[in-house]
């Protein structure tokens, strides 16, 4: 029997068409050394280790990740981690999932500037949610917390920057007595978000502007003219900006699922990726537009890079974030206050302290450990096979 072709994967595309993009496009730092720990990755290069069966005898090679946060075959495990680290954090309460959005006009300005912008979004994010909680007339007056995930595309690999952010459904008052529980259905106006988000938002953009913290390259050269740049913040000022509200979480059984759908994404998954062929790349999206239908669209390799390349993030910029109740600095003392201020009966989850291979069978239901050959024996490491990046240097 013929075995099947393995299926195409983003290393795939950046090692057969990567150098041609490379000779033809200006890269940053951060996207050159992300596309070339895509394209090492689990390879022989970053070393690893040979394993044999204790039964039969079988050996094969394990080679290490590259541990790229871009890199799709990198955040399985990562996100695992993180969301067993949030499961006693978590609060016996229902949760809000709203979502900031910013306008598409800004897509050069921020495209040039990320680490800036993008920066502002969570800062007025942050502030538009902080003080409608201490405004009386929501009916709550006090902290709020919450998780803020940044997103940077849309299903077809474009720049789309948005915040997700996850909340609990009440407030901690300001002397810390009471847990406040918010409406059942939403927690702000939707409209009332978004009003006072541009407002915030716009505000940063033009002291960032006047104190020349801006820069203006090929992508956003236009903005440099300051009769441009105004024209632009204008017409941004009359228009509605998006903010979404998802209905509330049943609790926070619920929670952690949903959180694992947003935090450890990365624009492109392998699994959407169908085929690689005559310089062009096809892959998978939803079309929102048209009820969410999967489809496909094909682009030219160089297309399908320079998409993928819009969404690396700066180096050591934060994309989850923690406020309010749920910031750092704050939780060791917040958290289980607030889970007896909640439900002091409710039953809190607790760390799992679990192996890479114990993982790996609660989630798929397979054994790492076992041999792929004979089915019986388990794989036992052998020997150390060298990092040869690192033994070079």
């Amino acid at each position: 029997m013929q075995k099947n072709e393995s299926k195409p994967e983003l290393a795939d595309i950046f090692r057969k068409y990567g150098a041609d993009y490379r000779r033809s496009h200006f890269l940053s730092t951060e996207q050159s050394k992300t596309m070339y720990h895509i394209e090492i990755c689990r390879t022989a290069l970053l070393g690893g280790h040979t394993e044999a069966c204790d039964h039969c005898g079988f050996k094969k090679n394990a080679y290490n990740s590259c541990r790229d946060r871009h890199c799709p075959k990198c955040q399985t495990l990562v996100k695992e981690k993180w969301l067993d680290a949030r499961k006693s954090e978590l609060l016996p309460c229902p949760y809000f999932h709203n979502v900031f959005t910013l306008p598409h006009e800004l897509n050069p300005l921020i495209l040039s500037n990320k680490k800036i912008m993008l920066a502002m979004l969570f800062g007025a994010a942050k502030e538009t949610l902080q003080v409608f909680a201490s405004d009386p007339q929501w009916r709550l007056v006090g902290q709020l917390g919450f998780i803020s995930v940044l997103h940077t595309w849309n299903q077809k690999l474009m720049d789309h920057f948005h915040l997700h952010c996850i909340i609990p459904a009440g407030v901690l008052t300001f002397d810390k007595t009471k847990w406040v529980a918010a409406r059942d259905k939403y927690l702000f106006r939707v409209e009332s978000l978004a009003k006072e988000f541009r407002k915030r938002y716009l505000c940063k953009l033009e002291k960032a502007y006047r104190q020349e913290k801006l820069c203006f390259n090929e992508r956003a050269s236009g903005f440099a003219d300051k009769l441009v740049f105004v024209q632009m913040v204008n017409v941004l000022k009359d228009k509605q900006w998006i903010t979404y509200s998802k209905q509330p979480f049943g609790g926070p059984e619920h929670v952690l699922e949903y959180l694992g759908r947003y935090t450890h994404r990365v624009a492109i998954t392998n699994n959407r990726i169908l085929s690689i062929k005559g310089g062009e790349v096809s892959f998978n999206y939803r079309d929102r537009s048209d009820e969410n239908k999967v489809k496909a669209l094909t682009l030219k390799a160089k297309e399908f890079i320079r998409r993928y390349l819009l969404h690396i993030l700066p180096r050591g910029f934060m994309k989850i974030r923690y406020f309010g109740f749920l910031g750092h600095a704050n939780k060791k003392v917040s958290i289980p206050l607030l889970q007896l201020l909640i439900d002091p009966e409710a039953q809190i989850a607790v760390k799992l302290s679990e192996t890479v291979q114990e993982m790996m069978m609660r989630l798929t239901g397979v054994d790492l450990s076992l041999c792929p050959e004979c089915g019986k024996g388990k794989m036992v490491c052998i020997e150390e096979l060298p990092n040869l990046l690192r033994d070079t240097s």
